[in-house]
């Protein structure tokens, strides 16, 4: 009887211990993805994916492992946040390195005609293409004008437009953080001569201080850094 009542209390310490550690590894998961900042579970980025699973394997091995100190669980976790949050930062500033990490949009529908080439890059197939169509309500190809896949795998649609317009173009990026997109001037059939000498007639001297620029139906939209 006295064995029953120890094995009893010892089962009722290690079931409260579990769920001490659980609690209080919720709430520190929950720190740590506040600080980490704000992103939409569909946009996460492959850096993101992968410290929210390291992060989430981590905090199970500290609840099962009751042998172990919670600082030996939630240091790699703080570990991976720190180092998240400082190449999220260095990604801010590189361009270059946010395309490494993150990718890149792809227009698979450009104009209203399927890019077959660039589908075939992105290992992306019709079937694929149709069904995300359907989640836009898209019920006929022929309606599209524009369709972007974006990095986080998403596909953004630009139904074409009803009035019957003809000269209507992607709103893409031209300049982001003082960096020329040639392949977004390719996509709308214009030059890197032609920018320049449009941002020089408008005043602007140095793209280098421009930090995202669009043009879209003749029109500019210019934001300059730290304005």
């Amino acid at each position: 009887m006295l064995v029953t009542t120890c094995e009893g209390g010892y089962w009722m310490e290690e079931y409260l211990l579990i769920a001490t550690r659980t609690i209080f590894l919720y709430f520190t998961i929950l720190f740590i993805f506040r600080l980490m900042g704000k992103r939409e579970i569909g946009e996460l980025s492959i850096l993101d994916l992968v410290v929210f699973i390291m992060i989430a394997e981590m905090a199970v091995v500290g609840i099962e492992n009751t042998e172990q100190s919670l600082l030996q669980s939630i240091f790699p976790m703080f570990l991976l946040m720190g180092i998240q949050i400082l190449l999220a930062l260095f990604s801010l500033r590189s361009q270059k390195f946010r395309r490494l990490i993150d990718g890149k949009p792809t227009v698979v529908i450009n104009k209203g005609k399927i890019d077959e080439r660039e589908m075939k890059k992105q290992r992306y197939n019709f079937d694929d293409l149709m069904m995300q169509l359907r989640e836009n309500k898209i019920k006929n190809v022929t309606d599209v004008e524009f369709a972007i896949l974006e990095p986080s795998g998403k596909l953004s649609v630009i139904e074409k437009d009803k009035s019957g317009n003809e000269n209507n173009t992607l709103d893409l990026p031209l300049i982001i953080d003082g960096v020329i997109q040639e392949e977004h001037l390719r996509l709308i059939n214009k030059t890197n001569l032609w920018l320049r000498q449009q941002i020089r007639k408008m005043g602007y001297k140095d793209i280098r201080e421009i930090s995202f620029c669009t043009y879209n139906n003749g029109e500019f939209f210019i934001d300059l850094r730290n304005e």
